[in-house]
């Protein structure tokens, strides 16, 4: 990376904490260019050299928190993706630890973010950061079970909407519960061998 494309992401990144810090406060339609121009600590004419909008630079932040939420399966997409084309029925498992585990990792690590996201789903669009996962792993997971297409996306949202339940709680708790033990209750309410009876 040259020095010019570092000074471009850095400021960048300056400027997409400033917005997350402004949402933390308001909403998206009070947050102005010279609010994050100052927490950012750069000038309106910088902003405008990267953005048209605060919106423009709204989706950047989603897209940039999206890739890096995607990032931390790395390797494991690929481990659970051979699992899912070797194992048989009886011994798969729908959700599992190891899907859960580096989302809750990433959360705790972005406690004050994922607070705000959570809180702005609709701006965020939460359901988007789970699109390569859902077409990536569970997708197939619910093809080896036949679910049909129609009822796939009522199942991918009853699991993720409990998952994002629980996890609300941690976070408003600051994430006090160690990550093995957020994932136990995941599972906990999770009938995990039993394919599903659809």
């Amino acid at each position: 990376m040259s020095m010019t494309e570092s000074r471009y992401f850095s400021t960048a990144e300056k400027m997409d904490k400033a917005l997350i810090e402004c949402l933390e406060k308001k909403e998206l339609e009070y947050i102005t260019v010279k609010e994050i121009c100052e927490k950012a600590g750069v000038n309106r004419s910088t902003f405008y050299l990267h953005y048209e909008t605060v919106a423009d630079l709204l989706s950047e932040c989603v897209e940039y928190t999206n890739n890096r939420c995607f990032q931390k399966y790395g390797s494991e997409l690929t481990n659970v993706k051979k699992r899912l084309e070797s194992e048989c029925l009886e011994d798969l498992i729908f959700i599992s630890p190891e899907y859960l585990r580096p989302y809750l990792e990433f959360i705790k690590e972005n406690k004050r973010l994922y607070l705000v996201v959570l809180s702005h789903q609709d701006i965020f669009r939460t359901k988007n950061t789970f699109a390569e996962i859902f077409d990536s792993v569970f997708s197939p997971a619910l093809d080896k079970f036949h679910v049909s297409e129609k009822k796939k996306s009522y199942i991918i949202h009853f699991y993720l909407g409990g998952i994002t339940s629980v996890v609300k709680e941690w976070l408003e708790k600051d994430c006090a519960d160690p990550i093995d033990k957020i994932i136990d209750i995941c599972m906990s309410c999770i009938i995990s061998r039993e394919k599903p009876n659809i």
